[in-house]
């Protein structure tokens, strides 16, 4: 279920004026509803992907209840690409103070069926995007004496059968922001990790799409290990966002926060 409006509450703009977000992945899933959720909080947004057209397509989507977005392709594991990218924001919505690092692929295999080009290729857009990205920002949050990084990590972290490289990429994240949290909280920047749990997206669906199952099987059956006896939703990870990037999370900094319908790690 979408929120009935992107338009910010009086409430909303006094919190977050003058805040510029980035999220990257943030064309679809997850990445989306973080970018719907940010706008409805008053925060100037922009939305990072490889595929610019579909970020565009997000963008014209809430450009009628008064967004102020942005729209940017770009390849979050090219050095080059990504300092442009985070400049171009900085110079057309504002100096970003809020990073979402939400970006991720999937290339599941066991161990022994693994190949490095899918271990470098999944390193490389959640660890390397992330810190790159992160790297670009956090000197727009330390002159602003403000700042606010959530890195998507994933209950896979603990540990998954078939994704040594995503387990591993998703544990990483966590440690950035355990890192990041101590470099940079005497600059005012907190810095956390979110762990979803099962959340009904496209990389859900390939994952049934890999064990040959469809998809409401494996909603049903992971429904069923579930305390709260349902699968997540995209919005059950953004109102989680929304609370993190806000002034009130001032004090939550180097958390890994588990959205996973019950207790987990």
């Amino acid at each position: 279920m979408g929120f009935p409006t992107c338009v910010p509450s009086s409430k909303g703009r006094a919190l977050t004026q003058n805040r510029t977000a980035i999220v990257t992945g943030g064309a679809r899933g997850i990445g989306a509803a973080v970018c719907r959720r940010l706008v409805h909080d008053g925060l100037r947004v922009a939305v990072l992907d490889i595929d610019e057209a579909a970020c565009a397509r997000l963008v014209d989507e809430l450009d009628g209840q008064g967004a102020q977005m942005l729209a940017v392709g770009v390849d979050v594991s090219d050095e080059a690409a990504v300092e442009d990218a985070v400049a171009r924001v900085a110079d057309e919505l504002g100096p970003p103070t809020v990073v979402v690092n939400n970006a991720g692929i999937l290339r599941d295999n066991l161990l022994h069926k693994m190949s490095v080009a899918d271990w470098d290729a999944v390193m490389n857009v959640h660890l390397r995007g992330a810190f790159l990205i992160t790297r670009a920002a956090q000197r727009y949050m330390v002159e602003a004496r403000f700042g606010r990084i959530v890195n998507m990590s994933s209950i896979g972290a603990l540990g998954n059968r078939g994704q040594s490289n995503y387990s591993a990429a998703k544990a990483g994240l966590q440690g950035l922001a355990k890192t990041w949290a101590i470099e940079l909280g005497k600059f005012g920047v907190t810095a956390n990790a979110i762990g979803p749990g099962f959340i009904e997206s496209d990389m859900t669906r390939i994952t049934a799409e890999r064990m040959g199952i469809s998809f409401e099987e494996l909603k049903a059956a992971g429904a069923k290990e579930i305390p709260v006896r349902r699968v997540g939703q995209p919005d059950d990870i953004a109102h989680t966002v929304s609370f993190l990037v806000s002034e009130a999370a001032g004090f939550v900094s180097g958390q890994v926060l588990y959205v996973s319908g019950g207790p987990a790690g």
